[in-house]
């Protein structure tokens, strides 16, 4: 039930920032991004300009920016591999196994940065009853939380490098007919496209609070804007990437390759981001 002072904002049926009338007539603003990444809520008093910040203690602090260190690694690295290998690719400087294994490596540091972004989530600090003050989390491997659209983000972005996995894998077989590749490679990565695309639609309701935005000077906006472009493109490169059965030929590799490098430097560039979005 809300409380009688407080304001409940979000996307559906997902809370995603609340602000709270405190004894003594100050305000405090908790939202979700900002209290799993940064480790605090705002507290606005009566008469005064600006806010205090309040801080979650210093072992989650350390804990939340171990793990944000991490994932913005595995994200830039993950990024640039992908980017490398479909630059080899292209220019046909590379056999196709050697573009395989560059981009089963990448796929390898999505993994981590997709789990660790998962567990960031699940050990973030929680609201106070009073709403002024943060309280740690124990620390665990797994939550399940389908009613936070911050868990559910994270969720399916791992999902989703779990099954870009299947299509790395998948990608070492060799002498596969047209259908066979569609149906063991093209539709893992249609899959796994998808995920990312739910995935970065939730993270920008996040942000946004279930409204469209244009916030330039958000760090926060930025980042999982540059991500959903990079969704975007991984799409629009697996679209291009189905297998004709009647020719066996790709339906533009020239797309398929290039959108795979363009939304590859994206997440480099948002795993390059998100380093500053730290506690």
């Amino acid at each position: 039930m809300e409380h009688p002072e407080e304001v409940r904002q979000g996307a559906g049926p997902f809370t995603t920032r609340v602000r709270r009338r405190l004894a003594g007539g100050a305000t405090s603003v908790w939202e979700s991004r900002t209290a799993r990444k940064r480790g605090t809520l705002s507290i606005r008093s009566t008469g005064r300009e600006g806010a205090v910040l309040r801080r979650a203690d210093r072992p989650t602090l350390a804990r939340l920016r171990r793990l944000n260190a991490i994932a913005s690694v595995a994200f830039t690295i993950g990024g640039a591999l992908f980017a490398l290998g479909a630059a080899l690719t292209q220019l046909g400087i590379s056999s196709p196994t050697a573009s395989a294994s560059i981009y089963f490596a990448g796929g390898l540091f999505f993994n981590t940065g997709g789990y660790t972004s998962l567990l960031q989530t699940i050990n973030a600090p929680n609201p106070a009853a009073d709403g002024a003050s943060l309280l740690p989390r124990s620390w665990r491997w797994w939550r399940y939380e389908p009613t936070r659209i911050d868990w559910l983000s994270t969720f399916l972005l791992f999902v989703g490098t779990l099954v870009f996995g299947i299509n790395l894998l998948d990608s070492f077989l060799q002498g596969l007919t047209a259908r066979q590749t569609n149906r063991l490679i093209w539709t893992p990565d249609i899959i796994g496209c998808a995920l990312f695309l739910i995935s970065g639609h939730l993270a920008i309701s996040e942000v946004c609070h279930g409204r469209p935005c244009w916030c330039t000077r958000s760090l926060a906006w930025w980042i999982v804007s540059v991500n959903q472009l990079g969704s975007v493109l991984f799409m629009v490169s697996a679209l291009a990437a189905f297998t004709r059965p009647d020719t066996g030929s790709l339906i533009n590799a020239d797309i398929a390759n290039w959108g795979t490098f363009a939304g590859a430097l994206c997440f480099s560039l948002g795993g390059l981001l998100q380093f500053q979005e730290r506690p």
